[in-house]
């Protein structure tokens, strides 16, 4: 076997529908399309969801629900984290230039400082927002929250 002399297996590969070559070849006059309509012409597309006419059922189905358009999520931080993030990269003062600059939050996230776990560092803490308990737990520490 040499690749000048490769061929597929027999019955393997089919010869193409050779369509609209005279009736003499069995395929000629609607060119196995039938007869009229759209699916018959040329450039014949339908549109995605399109069911024959047929309400599409994502038309059939209820609309529910409300976003709220002025909704602001943040990214949670919690007390937990923050000790870890101040262990790791040696800070005293997180905030969010510190916190974008080593991959935790993103520059367009707002950051909420969240009441989980224990704070054992004293650290100067700058974000968007604060839960009572977190503000608590880090003045406690001698720390401070600075709401930018």
């Amino acid at each position: 076997m040499e690749l000048h002399n490769l061929k597929p297996a027999a019955g393997s590969v089919r010869q193409n529908k050779r369509v609209g070559r005279g009736q003499g070849s069995g395929r000629g006059g609607t060119s196995t399309r039938g007869h009229k309509g759209a699916k018959s012409r040329s450039g014949y597309k339908t549109k995605r969801n399109f069911e024959g006419g047929q309400m599409p059922l994502q038309m059939r189905l209820p609309k529910r629900g409300f976003k709220n358009p002025n909704r602001v999520t943040y990214v949670g931080i919690n007390l937990d984290r923050l000790q870890a993030i101040a262990d790791k990269f040696k800070l005293d003062t997180i905030d969010l230039d510190n916190l974008v600059s080593n991959g935790i939050v993103k520059k367009t996230d707002r950051v909420k400082i969240l009441g989980r776990g224990e704070l054992t560092a004293s650290v100067k803490v700058t974000a968007h927002a604060c839960s009572a308990s977190a503000k608590e737990a880090i003045e406690a520490k001698g720390g401070s929250v600075n709401l930018v």
